[in-house]
């Protein structure tokens, strides 16, 4: 039973840290939106203003997939909360947080790849 009240203080303090990072991106994604919106006015490359709507469309998509995140982040906390101690580490949690894991870790790569794509066009159009 030690073990289990340690392999889900480590779940709970990953879920934690992926709440906080989630958070602070859904922010930065409004922080990109802003400025999108901002230099909208000054782009008058249709190519240019084609590149902007499709980062527009990432970044809502890309809102989307964190609030997606979110609530399964709330719901593996929720799990967490209603443990049955008598169950298998081996089992349901196990294989759930390893899921959200990969999730997480493909989701942060995904939008390091956007970030630096919108600052790479930020510095072509400003």
């Amino acid at each position: 039973m030690q073990s289990k009240v340690m392999y889900l203080s480590d779940l709970k303090f990953n879920i934690d840290t992926w709440k906080r990072e989630l958070r602070f991106h859904f922010n930065e994604m409004d922080t990109f939106q802003e400025k999108l919106e901002e230099i909208v006015s000054r782009i008058e490359d249709p190519i240019e203003l084609k590149k902007l709507e499709v980062f527009q469309n990432r970044i809502m998509i890309e809102k989307d997939a964190i609030s997606k995140l979110m609530h399964r982040c709330r719901n593996k906390l929720a799990n967490i909360n209603n443990v049955d101690f008598n169950e298998s580490i081996d089992g349901r949690l196990a294989n759930e947080q390893h899921t959200l894991r990969d999730d997480m870790r493909d989701y942060i790569r995904m939008h390091y790849d956007l970030k630096e794509e919108l600052m790479d066009f930020f510095l072509e159009v400003l």
